[in-house]
């Protein structure tokens, strides 16, 4: 490694920008620049230049001359921009989208460097844009993505394609957080084989080696390394500038001040991270394992519909059919496991039909109020149904147990195969495995298909908006004819909490449903629900 050398790019206004829409505000530019400055930062990626005008999204997303004509630069950093080859590959010669987004000389521009970000069938059809670039006298650079799993014969043919072009940089992308030090350094060497130019890595956080993946990078002889304040990117994130700053000062030996830096963090990026929520996560370390585009875990984290159990499901079936590419679609497809009718073989109405069913749900009521609980089964003897693995009652007073969630079965199927009650589930659709887990215990199938916006109780399945195990519960006793449904253990959420309005969305629209059952919390609940206490009863 030569010291000397390397180049620090801080590209969080571009990586960042896919939280907020690229809108930073003008003031928190300003800062955070003399901040780049005082660390010894090299270039900063103000963000993208980009073709799409689809949506609303910040001044960060385009990267004028004029935008970036109204910040104060400090002297010796330099700028650059990124585009996206998806824009100019297939759109003709790259002069014509390329005339769109830069002027005809980089003497009249802010803009020192221009990076392409590149899929691997992108690149070589990309490759032209940097004799067009570089012709008016922008450096050049191009980032290879989702490169981890190719074999070393493809990642060669890409470093041989470069050699004929006038590119200043060739950088290669963790993209899905899946590599370690020594995958990093052997792709390192197989770029080296044809490409004699510098070198540059993008970490990605997922497995907490972003930081280590850098050094080794830098150890195998790579000399531009790139990073994010408070690694503020999708998903995971990417190493943190305010470590990486201080790794390139010390191969350096120069002096910094990261003050300014720590500064803006505490101000501004900290509160943004409590708001957006990147960083790495046992979700995000799942989806580097297995080679998983980290926008889906970004996704499902942002939308209250994905329950922790939703979320592993989701990633199991990603690692089975392949998620290296987002696409909405597929996490759509991945999140609802019954789409398909699924038709059970036993009939609720064999034992609830005229009963009174007391729902176990698994909020601190029943603890707290377990004493009278346990008195009100033995005196009015309800049919006690507990979802999942509630075991705060006395188990001899529960009937059945209820799970649907091919997950939380997964999880729980220890439990279940020691717990005494019969479970109903929706098992003609549970996975071969999944059964084989169970085997030896009695099972009810009652079938389960899902289907948004839609209850529909049957004889011997339903159809859910959501595969909540307590809308199957409500629906199980819907179906059986129960006489009515008392509730303990729902105590609900608070109000800012999105699961909030999902339970009162759920609940609304089964009680507006033919055949739903009367509902009766009986212990403390925030569902709008009607409610006596099991003191009373």
């Amino acid at each position: 490694m030569k010291p000397a050398k390397i180049t620090l790019i801080d590209c969080t206004l571009r990586d960042g920008g896919y939280y907020n829409n690229w809108d930073f505000d003008a003031a928190l530019i300003g800062r955070y620049l003399a901040a780049m400055s005082a660390v010894g930062v090299d270039v900063v990626e103000m963000g993208l230049r980009s073709l799409h005008r689809d949506g609303f999204k910040g001044a960060c997303a385009y990267t004028t001359d004029e935008f970036l004509a109204s910040l104060q630069l400090p002297e010796g950093l330099s700028v650059g921009v990124m585009v996206n080859a998806s824009e100019l590959v297939g759109a003709g010669p790259a002069s014509g989208p390329l005339a769109s987004l830069f002027p005809a000389s980089s003497d009249s521009s802010p803009v020192d460097l221009v990076r392409i970000a590149c899929h691997v069938h992108e690149f070589e059809e990309a490759l032209e844009a940097s004799v067009w670039l570089r012709d008016r006298g922008y450096r050049v650079g191009y980032n290879l993505m989702q490169v981890a799993d190719r074999e070393q014969s493809e990642i060669e043919a890409l470093a041989k394609a470069c050699t004929g072009y006038p590119v200043d940089v060739l950088y290669f992308a963790d993209s899905l957080g899946s590599m370690g030090p020594q995958k990093t350094c052997e792709i390192v060497s197989w770029l080296r084989r044809y490409w004699q130019g510098e070198i540059g890595i993008h970490t990605h956080d997922n497995l907490r080696m972003a930081l280590q993946n850098t050094l080794s990078a830098m150890d195998a002889g790579v000399t531009w390394v790139d990073a994010t304040v408070t690694g503020m990117g999708r998903g995971p994130g990417n190493a943190r500038t305010e470590e990486l700053a201080i790794e390139v000062a010390s191969a350096r030996k120069a002096t910094i001040s990261i003050v300014p830096l720590m500064q803006v963090i505490k101000t501004d990026f900290r509160p943004m991270q409590e708001l957006y929520g990147w960083g790495t996560n046992p979700y995000y370390y799942l989806a580097g394992r297995y080679g998983i585009h980290p926008t889906y875990i970004q996704e499902m984290l942002s939308d209250s519909r994905y329950s922790e159990e939703d979320v592993l499901a989701v990633i199991e079936h990603l690692r089975i059919n392949g998620g290296k590419k987002f696409s909405f679609d597929a996490l759509d497809t991945a999140r609802h496991f019954f789409r398909e009718s699924e038709r059970g073989t036993w009939k609720p109405c064999e034992v609830l039909q005229g009963r009174e069913v007391l729902l176990l749900g698994t909020g601190p009521g029943v603890h707290r109020h377990r004493r009278a609980i346990e008195c009100f089964i033995r005196r009015t003897k309800p049919v006690v149904i507990a979802l999942n693995t509630q075991a705060e009652v006395d188990s001899s007073l529960i009937d059945f147990r209820v799970a649907c969630h091919p997950v939380r079965l997964l999880a729980d199927q220890q439990a279940h195969a020691r717990l005494p009650q019969p479970l109903i589930t929706p098992w003609s659709a549970l996975s071969t495995d999944l059964k084989a887990s169970l085997a030896g215990k009695k099972v009810l199938d009652f079938g389960l298909q899902v289907e948004a916006g839609t209850f529909v109780f049957g004889e011997r399945s339903c159809t859910l908006p959501t595969s909540l195990v307590v809308a199957y519960a409500l629906a199980i006793a819907a179906s059986g004819d129960a006489a009515r449904v008392l509730l303990a253990g729902f105590d609900g959420y608070s109000a800012d909490d999105p699961r909030t309005r999902e339970m009162k969305d759920l609940l609304a629209q089964y009680q507006a449903t033919t055949g739903a059952r009367e509902l009766l919390a009986v212990t403390p609940t925030r569902h709008e629900l009607p409610t006596q206490s099991i003191y009373a009863m």
